[in-house]
């Protein structure tokens, strides 16, 4: 699997940016979010733990000071 930087997120945003991942790209393939698992806040941007449509936990992470998202495997659902 292809991680890392210039990862594309598409997410829901209200009055902050970044507030709901909604969908994002790893190996060229769009990938749908079925469920936001955790989220929680690092210092350097959010985090979301989620669940997506290959039935794969992905952790989503944003840089807010490079603007960048990164993303990686978190486990396979059995």
């Amino acid at each position: 699997m292809n991680t890392g930087d210039d990862v594309s997120v598409e997410c829901y945003s209200g009055h902050t940016y970044a507030q709901e991942p909604r969908a994002f790209f790893v190996d060229n393939e769009r990938r749908m979010v079925t469920l936001v698992r955790k989220r929680w806040r690092e210092p350097a941007g959010p985090r979301f733990e989620v669940l997506a449509d290959d039935a794969a936990t992905y952790v989503l992470a944003y840089d807010e000071a490079t603007d960048r998202w990164h993303v990686s495997a978190a486990r396979a659902e059995a």
